[in-house]
């Protein structure tokens, strides 16, 4: 089945089978449209019945009417969910991989699909989305008489203005984060609509709509139009732009199966039980390929390999229940001791967005920081949900970069986003600005911070860098290193990370009361040794060690394990504190 996130959209043929892999950026109101329907040829009387689903024209012979009066129609309700490219997706925004160039060129049409007409190219979709008068010209003798949808679809902005007045915008995408591209898609869901919310990863499988016909009646529709309820021509001009974008920008899609996904990474089973059979057979593999990215990360990070397990750990974590308000599995990790003014940082991200499905890297500048639009917000005027930096998808990795950090005010935009990161760190939610009141979303993303000291952000563990090799070039040596790992290892790498979030995980009734023992121990001698927030860290890290050589308990030798590696981190950060002086 050919991908819409794979291959351009004048290469698919319209009402053909297609998947889409996208994350839902938000939903519309239910649409009611004609589900079954009756035309009528005037000359001969003669009447056929259509069905109207996973359609968006009503379609009919050259002399038929559709017959709006007729006891046979049948009025039926869908949902839409307007969906974007899963945010961060590194096959639609590396400009260095194979899959983006292909999804961005004009590459040939697959053999599956050769079309037996001429396809218009992108700009030249978009000029005749400009110059509607052109796309009538194309369509003479046109067996489409009337559009099934009853609400929604409405007069589109996208017509050139006349002389004198200014033309309107070009249409917002509306994408969550700055710079992505692939297709937005209007998904049309038909049953089971109420488990799908904002921000879900879906996989969709449908009837792929892009007639031309969509963008010329929709230039023509007014609220005296047959078939709209002149009752619900109520919404404003730019809720119907934003509504009813041209076809060829946004396609509609018709849903005929959806999997609501728990991460976005191709190489792993959508279906559970193919993803049980694949986790088990690929369980034995964990400890060697542990081992393998354990040395890759520790060469990554210039010879430190306790920030190279720690970074594993980070990798792997996902919030696996809350207690309250308190998100249970997160681990926001602070790097600290990054050099300052390098590209050190950009290399770490780019190797870690190689890693895993989706990534973001979130330059801490004092314009970005006042400019970007963090918190998505509600636009009344549109009736949409305005995108913002931080609506991303499940298991998404935030690599925050505060090396970039420089002197200057922040402005009332920018305490704001500072504020609504923290937040995310601390409670991994974000507050929706819905203007007269702020709803809260749970959301749980990786976030790991870089920077030269003590990061200014709230971090779970924060562990200074200590390089035991300086090599003369850095930028040459990690782009060589990522050059030289073979792509069936980067493979393996990218399903251990992902496989390993979705493990079960418990501690036997014995363990727990020797945890719980040794627990007391400790504070026996020195009560301010080891406090609560300690005891849980080493909890959190014992967990994730465990996970990440494939064991869903948690054994003695793993708490042993949690303890030292927790001693070395503390160890060394006290250390750095007593280096800088200044540091909290």
């Amino acid at each position: 089945v050919p991908s819409l996130n794979d291959v351009p959209l004048h290469y698919l043929k319209p009402n053909s089978l297609v998947k889409f892999r996208c994350m839902v950026q938000d939903m519309f109101d239910p649409e009611f449209y004609m589900g079954v329907y009756e035309t009528v040829d005037p000359n001969t009387k003669a009447r056929v019945l259509h069905f109207g689903k996973y359609r968006d024209i009503a379609e009919c012979g050259p002399q038929q009417e559709v017959d709006l009066n007729s006891n046979q129609s049948v009025t039926l309700e869908r949902q839409t969910l307007y969906c974007v490219p899963v945010p961060g997706d590194p096959l639609l925004n590396s400009p260095s991989n194979t899959h983006a160039r292909a999804s961005q060129a004009r590459v040939s049409p697959s053999t599956s699909y050769m079309p037996c007409r001429h396809k218009r190219s992108f700009e030249e979709d978009e000029d005749m989305d400009m110059q509607p008068h052109k796309q009538k010209e194309q369509l003479p003798g046109s067996s489409v008489c009337s559009t099934l949808q009853a609400s929604g679809e409405s007069k589109r902005l996208e017509r050139m203005a006349p002389s004198g007045q200014q033309r309107p915008s070009p249409l917002d995408l509306n994408f969550p984060l700055p710079g992505e591209k692939g297709p937005a898609c209007l998904v049309k869901v038909y049953e089971n609509w109420d488990c799908f919310k904002v921000n879900d990863i879906l996989e969709v499988y449908g009837i792929l709509s892009v007639d031309p016909a969509l963008s010329v009646m929709n230039e023509e529709r007014d609220c005296s139009f047959s078939l709209v309820d002149p009752m619900t021509c109520v919404d404003t001009a730019e809720e119907q732009r934003v509504h009813s974008p041209p076809a060829s920008l946004v396609p509609r899609l018709h849903t005929l199966l959806v999997h609501r996904l728990e991460h976005s990474n191709p190489l792993l089973p959508v279906r559970e039980e193919e993803a049980k059979n694949f986790a088990a057979s690929f369980a034995s593999e964990l400890p060697v390929v542990r081992a393998e990215l354990l040395g890759f990360l520790t060469h990554v990070l210039l010879g430190d390999s306790l920030a190279a397990e720690y970074l594993i750990l980070h990798l792997i974590s996902s919030v696996y229940a809350r207690r309250d308000v308190m998100p249970l599995g997160k681990f926001t990790l602070n790097l600290s001791g990054c050099p300052h003014n390098s590209n050190y940082t950009e290399h770490v991200y780019r190797i870690i967005q190689q890693l895993v499905p989706s990534s973001y890297r979130l330059c801490m500048t004092l314009h970005n920081m006042n400019s970007l639009r963090f918190v998505p917000q509600k636009d009344y005027a549109a009736n949409r949900l305005v995108s913002g930096v931080l609506q991303l998808g499940r298991n998404t990795s935030l690599f925050v970069d505060e090396t970039v950090l420089e002197q200057g005010q922040l402005d009332t935009t920018g305490v704001q986003n500072i504020t609504a990161l923290g937040n995310l760190i601390t409670w991994q939610k974000v507050d929706y600005d819905f203007n007269y009141h702020r709803m809260e979303f749970p959301c749980n993303i990786n976030v790991l911070i870089t920077s030269e000291g003590r990061s200014l952000l709230p971090s779970d563990f924060q562990v200074p860098l200590q390089p035991q090799t300086v090599p003369l070039n850095t930028d040459e040596y990690l782009t060589n290193l990522q050059a030289a790992l073979p792509p069936s290892l980067l493979n393996k790498f990218r399903i251990y990370l992902t496989l390993l979030k979705t493990m079960e995980y418990h501690i036997s009734d014995e363990v727990t009361k020797a945890v719980e023992d040794d627990f007391v121990e400790m504070r026996k001698d020195d009560p301010q040794s080891i406090s609560a927030e300690d005891f849980h860290r080493m909890l959190v890290v014992a967990r994730l060690l465990s996970l990440s050589v494939g064991q869903a308990t948690l054994s003695w030798e793993r708490w042993l394990r949690a303890k030292q590696l927790e001693v070395l981190r503390t160890s060394r950060t006290e250390q750095q504190k007593c280096v800088n002086g200044n540091e909290p």
